[in-house]
């Protein structure tokens, strides 16, 4: 690791990597433990050197990038995390990348990288440790959207021991996505990211059912650019989604189980009334529709939903086909959306993936969860709400949390819709009506 090489820094390293690696991924309850490491690691096409001359960039000083990107991977393989999840990632320098993949490779890790579209030189890197985690797919995803984003999906299960397959010990496994979602630069992009975090788990959706796959746990990394307060937050929130930090800290948001619409006392016959307008009919039409959702800026503008978007958002709340959404409807999909169960407890759904001849499941793989375990930011003063002067890696922490892992049957997950984030909306229109 080359310690004496490297130079000392204020505060404390996290090693709880390092201690999930050297327990062989068991905690004192003795459920496996894995680590995960996400980390904006800001591409030296981006880094500016001088606030004066903004065309000054790192990019352009070899000896800067390199021993800058040389001690992000010594504070990486230190932290020795199962999972390493990397933002902004330098792929147009080809000795960046021969690096990363080498340190990272001699180390045990599998390395998979992704460029965002149209050569914008930085990528996404996700790198799993093979003797502790074996990759099962990979895909990629594009979000062919004006900020030319992209998403990694790995799923991968946990390696298991000799004993454990002598003991038929359930296959343990996981869907890791890594991200790094557009900034927003103005208020129109607020749809962009929500498009783009919905076009994930879409895709999440779409990889569990193409593969008859039970419910799996989901591990959602990145950088969000984004706060608990955003739209994207709440969104995830709506869909059962926690924050590993804040359930390790213990911390709450306020609507954490709630519709933002009940916090501000509107029932829901409200939000129907608002739903359907002037319109007659105890019913919303798909026109209604389309007005509510330009009056939210959601279509209309070139960052908006198309229309075939639009009505496939459409064709998800008119459950029955006719043309209309009825108020039954509305409470279904729009403003309680149901949760998917997992499938049937016999596990006669589906076909063995492992096996010929069409042959069925003789066991019903175990779903899993997470508990988290710990999870800790890198320099600690920024948990103090601080950022360090000293502090040259990034102009971003490094967050690296451990989950246990943890076997059970009622793991669910939820239907894929925009609408609670549309009810998000519905809310801030209302209040703007109240307070006039």
């Amino acid at each position: 690791m080359r310690k004496d090489r490297r130079p000392k820094m204020k505060g404390r390293v996290s090693r709880i990597g390092s201690y999930a690696i050297a327990s062989s991924m068991k905690d004192h309850t003795n459920e496996p433990c894995i680590t995960c490491t996400t980390f904006n690691i800001l591409a030296p096409i981006y880094k500016r050197l001088s606030h004066k001359d903004q065309n000054c960039r790192e990019s352009d000083y070899r000896a800067y990038w390199l021993a800058r990107n040389q001690r992000i991977l010594d504070s990486l393989l230190d932290e020795r995390s199962s999972i390493i999840c990397l933002q902004e990632f330098w792929v147009g320098n080809e000795e960046l990348v021969n690096m990363y993949e080498k340190r990272l490779g001699v180390a045990g890790y599998l390395n998979f990288k992704h460029g965002r579209t149209n050569n914008r030189g930085d990528a996404l890197l996700t790198a799993v440790h093979k003797d502790y985690l074996r990759v099962i797919n990979y895909r990629e995803l594009h979000f062919n959207d004006c900020g030319d984003r992209v998403a990694q999906l790995l799923h991968v299960e946990l390696a298991t021991t000799p004993s454990q397959r002598r003991n038929n010990d359930p296959c343990r496994e996981i869907l890791i996505v890594n991200t790094h979602l557009l900034f927003p630069h103005d208020s129109s992009l607020c749809i962009v990211r929500l498009h783009q975090v919905y076009k994930i788990l879409q895709y999440v959706e779409s990889y569990q059912k193409d593969y008859n796959l039970n419910p799996l746990p989901i591990m959602l990394c990145g950088d969000w650019n984004g706060s608990k307060r955003g739209h994207v937050y709440k969104f995830l929130r709506s869909q059962g989604f926690v924050s590993s930090y804040d359930t390790a800290h213990r911390y709450t948001d306020a609507d954490a189980h709630k519709n933002q619409l009940r916090k501000a006392s509107l029932t829901e016959d409200d939000a129907f009334a608002f739903l359907k307008a002037d319109n007659d009919g105890d019913y919303i039409t798909y026109s209604g529709f389309c007005e509510a959702l330009r009056q939210f800026n959601i279509i209309g503008h070139r960052h908006g939903l198309s229309v075939e978007e639009t009505k496939e958002l459409w064709v998800q709340a008119d459950i029955d086909g006719n043309g209309v959404v009825d108020y039954k409807e509305f409470q279904q999909r729009i403003w309680k959306p149901t949760w998917s169960e997992s499938r049937d407890g016999d596990g006669k759904e589906g076909q063995d993936r492992g096996h010929k001849g069409g042959e069925k499941h003789s066991r019903k793989k175990q779903a899993i969860g997470f508990s988290v375990k710990n999870a800790v930011l890198f320099p600690p003063e920024v948990e103090k709400g601080m950022w360090p002067e000293n502090y040259f890696l990034s102009d971003h922490a490094r967050l690296t949390e451990t989950p246990t892992i943890s076997g059970t049957r009622d793991h669910r997950h939820a239907i894929l819709s925009v609408f609670g984030q549309i009810i998000g909306l519905v809310q801030e229109k209302w209040e703007m009506r109240r307070k006039m």
